[in-house]
């Protein structure tokens, strides 16, 4: 077997598993959204969405990034074989997060009125910011634990804990709302975070212990100030995607009402969901072991095209599929009420494409450990949306955002193919190249006839389906599942 069919079954056996957990997490998503529509209605959604950013957008800040950089300490450490790297890696995380959480939380309580006024628009919210306060605690300590479970490579552990986790915080919160409605709306959220504190306390109890070693206290400085020195950055890169994403809700609810955010919530929601099986395969195991190999460049490059080829198959025809389908989608997942998110969704479909094709290229900086490169590249993609959406939301509507999303990944994609080529020499293949063209027209002609004709839905049905059989006889030429399948009768 050559290493180029091994590398491809590694990453399609890593898709499958996070794919399978993602579809599970799918098919509970439409139970959830479904019944949240019809329990809260779209300013019901709105608020959902505004509540859930503020609380996104503080843990992103108290978390300092040391969750991403985290995972690629603890992968560096296991691709040297290094036990008292591992272990003062380990250590430093539980005290530095434990740190952060409980910080973070403070913070937020002690704010909870100024947040209150400023983000959601009246005192009347400051109990429940107050409540955030404990997410947020719940939030930071869960990415801890995540960091860890994925650093060491466990798949399997990762997409169990998604799917018991969407299990248990669906039944749970939707148990809650339907019983006592809105008064339960801090219960429904903070559900989430903390069933994935308990679940990934548990799953990481299940790892394998480090070899006991003398960890004093200069160590663990010496690991948190790399943290902090390569942290940073990712944090506030991270930031400035969630203040962006908040201030978005917040202006689209000023302007245009609390229903309009619901319905640009639907549309985030979905776009976000159901990509979730690609970029989580990317997360889960290309990352880590693009860290391992990142110093060589032909292996690093060879890499990045194989994950961008697969995901590419593996997304391709459900992109087809949704731009055509979005009014069915919308109103399966939420009602007739969500309309408005119909376009919204569609436009950011092409940027979920672009999306999906210059990820594999960005890890390349983070594997790299490029903190302030990073910093940039993310912040200005997300400064372009929201001066599009800060400009033209009172011209154009709710539509903006979704052509705002778009626009920033049509300026990040150039860009980041430009750096991973001076860190690593990086080229697409001709492949890669022409499977992107064919895709991208595709989906831009699936969009022109559903705006314009009536042939929308038809022709998405049927370039879907013509599209995934063509991936799925080049996944199994990809990974010599013919030949296998013949020497074994």
């Amino acid at each position: 077997m050559t290493d180029k069919v091994s590398s491809y079954r590694r990453i399609l056996k890593t898709s499958s598993i996070t794919g399978g957990s993602s579809v599970i997490n799918i098919l509970i998503s439409v139970l959830r959204t479904k019944v949240l529509a019809i329990l809260l209605g779209p300013s019901g959604i709105g608020l959902v969405g505004l509540y859930t950013g503020l609380m996104s957008t503080a843990t992103t800040i108290a978390s300092l990034g040391i969750g991403t950089i985290g995972t690629r300490q603890i992968a560096e450490a296991i691709g040297k074989q290094d036990d008292n790297a591992l272990a003062i890696v380990r250590r430093a995380m539980f005290w530095g997060m434990l740190m952060l959480a409980t910080t973070g939380a403070l913070v937020v309580w002690s704010l909870r009125e100024i947040l209150a006024v400023r983000v959601l628009g009246g005192v009347e919210h400051t109990q429940m910011v107050g409540w955030l306060a404990l997410g947020v605690a719940f939030s930071v300590a869960s990415a801890s634990q995540g960091a860890l479970i994925q650093g060491m490579r466990r798949i399997g552990d990762m997409a169990k804990l998604s799917v018991y986790g969407a299990i248990l915080n669906t039944v749970l919160g939707i148990g809650l709302l339907w019983q006592w409605g809105g008064v339960a709306l801090w219960a429904f959220i903070l559900i989430g975070p903390l069933f994935n504190f308990l679940l990934g306390h548990l799953y990481v109890s299940k790892l394998p212990k480090t070899k006991a070693v003398d960890i004093s206290l200069q160590d663990l400085l010496a690991q948190w100030k790399i943290f902090l020195q390569l942290g940073l950055p990712f944090m506030a890169a991270g930031l400035m995607q969630t203040v962006v994403q908040l201030w978005i809700r917040v202006s689209v609810s000023n302007q245009l009402g609390l229903e309009a955010v619901g319905h640009f919530q639907a549309a985030w929601a979905i776009s976000m969901q159901y990509i979730g099986f690609v970029l989580g395969a990317m997360g889960a195991d290309y990352y880590p072991r693009l860290t391992g190999i990142i110093h060589d460049k032909v292996a690093a490059s060879r890499l990045v095209n194989e994950q961008t080829e697969i995901a590419l198959l593996l997304s391709a025809p459900i992109f087809i599929a949704m731009i055509g389908l979005a009014p069915w989608i919308v109103n399966l997942l939420y009602s007739s009420a969500f309309s408005p998110a119909i376009d919204v969704l569609r436009w950011q479909i092409l940027g979920d494409l672009l999306k999906v094709v210059s990820w594999p290229m960005g890890f390349v900086i983070l594997a790299a450990g490029a903190g302030k490169t990073f910093f940039w590249t993310d912040t200005m993609g997300f400064l372009l949306m929201g001066c599009l959406v800060a400009v033209l939301l009172p011209s154009m509507g709710l539509q903006i955002t979704g052509i705002a999303f778009l626009a920033c990944y049509v300026y990040y994609l150039p860009l980041v193919y430009f750096l991973a080529w001076r860190r690593i020499q990086f080229m697409w293949t001709s492949a890669v190249f022409w499977l992107l063209v064919v895709t991208l027209t595709l989906c831009v002609a699936v969009l022109l006839l559903s705006t314009n004709t009536e042939w929308g839905i038809p022709a998405a049905i049927g370039l879907s389906v013509g599209f995934g059989c063509f991936a799925v006889a080049r996944l199994i030429k990809m990974v010599n599942l013919g030949r296998r399948l013949r020497l074994g009768n």
